[in-house]
């Protein structure tokens, strides 16, 4: 008796808590859970996969925006659609109209939330994108009565024949799918606006002299021997060409003469090592000195762990070559490649430091210079000091293994094959 009432009251309490289940239960998951196969909400779920695939590698959108949100409208209720059975609905109800309106409101709200949401996706994973410069030659040609001087047709064709050997390696070597130039790829581009001039400074290549000529050409001074080198380098006199919207970056590479200036990459490797490593220097032995005695230097001296200074050659060159550096890059020592994008930039006039007076004068007579404005000759830092050459950077080379020149060489490899510059070792291949 006691087990058959036991057993009455727990089906009792089933039945009345799936009373209670059933009572509670959202009508409309009923009908989603009984009708597998129907889709509800298509809209809002197709925004979402959209948004996540919104932006390409370029950061570009695809298509139209305002096509993909016409076909994409998000449904206020959960009705399936009309093409599929439902139950029939009394012709006698009709909608209130204050639902009617709000559900109008809410699928408005929907789009413009979600609008916003993809609006915020776009700009966050975007580059700025800036169209690629023209493809047109901006440096100016030779006067006909200069034509028929041999001395300027060389020079002319040497221009020639450097930038058709760049632009065979960038089409070779490099991808051209991408053309976008960014702010970045400019930071290191300075501005001279009277006389149309934009020019990509390579450090140890001329650039402390060639920011005089720029500031004498602008009027900030009379002459190029008066201009002191912190003035050059710390003055801000310059304008550079990310400093300007994306309008006037694009209006200047398109329109203005672009050059650079660029150097045997041994032999300015050298002349960095030896200017910021072998004289006194406040900045490059405390930041690049000390990490790389401490990693490089077996029994290191605390002295030397404190200060930073006395970093050998061969050190400084483990610390190049080495994928996990113990400190960054630095633009003394980096790729023109890098600096100066020339892949994507298209310069109109490439000179050499090792033709430094030459190309120089001869540039700045094809842009009509002042005639009494000549590229200084004198050295702008350790004046007492021979200039680094080749003979100095063989020197220093020989310091190191076969394999180490090796892969110093093969750092660099994109330099000395874009500005045609020959192998500086035999045993290199």
């Amino acid at each position: 008796m006691k087990l058959t009432c036991m057993f009455s009251f727990i089906l009792l309490f089933g039945a009345a808590g799936l009373v209670v289940f059933i009572h509670l239960q959202d009508p409309e998951e009923i009908v989603h859970q009984q009708t597998p196969g129907m889709r509800y909400n298509i809209g809002s779920q197709q925004l979402k996969k959209d948004c996540a695939s919104s932006s390409n590698q370029d950061g570009k959108i695809r298509g139209n925006p305002a096509d993909e949100f016409s076909t994409m409208k998000p449904r206020a209720s959960l009705r399936p659609r009309q093409n599929r059975p439902m139950k029939p609905q009394s012709p006698g109800r009709k909608m209130p109209v204050a639902i009617k309106d709000r559900q109008r409101k809410n699928t408005a709200t929907n789009f413009v939330r979600t609008h916003k949401r993809r609006r915020r996706f776009v700009i966050k994973k975007s580059p700025i994108l800036i169209g690629v410069n023209g493809s047109r030659l901006n440096a100016p040609i030779l006067k006909t009565e200069e034509s028929e001087d041999a001395n300027w047709k060389n020079l002319y064709e040497t221009q020639r024949e450097r930038k058709r050997i760049m632009r065979e390696t960038c089409l070779k070597y490099k991808s051209n799918s991408k053309k976008t130039i960014t702010p970045y790829h400019v930071s290191r581009i300075f501005v001279e606006d009277k006389y149309r001039i934009l020019y990509c400074e390579v450090p140890k290549a001329g650039c402390s002299n060639w920011k005089r000529v720029l500031m004498v050409l602008n009027g900030l001074a009379s002459s190029t021997n008066i201009i002191q080198h912190n003035t050059v380098h710390y003055g801000n006199y310059l304008k550079r060409l990310d400093g300007f919207d994306r309008k006037g970056i694009n209006y200047r590479l398109s329109t203005y003469t672009k050059m650079l200036f660029v150097r045997e990459p041994f032999e300015k490797l050298v002349s960095a090592f030896r200017d910021k490593f072998e004289h006194a220097n406040n900045y490059y032995h405390p930041v690049f000195g000390r990490p790389i005695i401490s990693k490089y230097r077996l029994n290191a001296t605390k002295e030397a762990l404190r200060t930073g200074s006395g970093a050998t050659f061969q050190e400084f060159i483990q610390y190049l070559l080495d994928v996990h550096r113990p400190v960054g890059m630095d633009i003394h020592w980096d790729h023109v490649n890098r600096l100066c994008s020339p892949c994507l930039i298209d310069y109109d006039f490439i000179g050499k430091f090792e033709t430094m007076e030459e190309d120089a004068n001869f540039f700045l007579h094809l842009i009509n210079a002042p005639h009494n404005l000549t590229f200084p000759r004198f050295k702008d830092r350790h004046s007492d000091e021979e200039r680094t050459t080749t003979q100095i950077t063989q020197q220093y080379f020989k310091q190191l293994s076969p394999s180490q020149r090796q892969r110093s060489y093969d750092f660099y490899y994109m330099d000395y094959l874009m500005f045609n510059y020959s192998k500086p070792f035999k045993d290199l291949y």
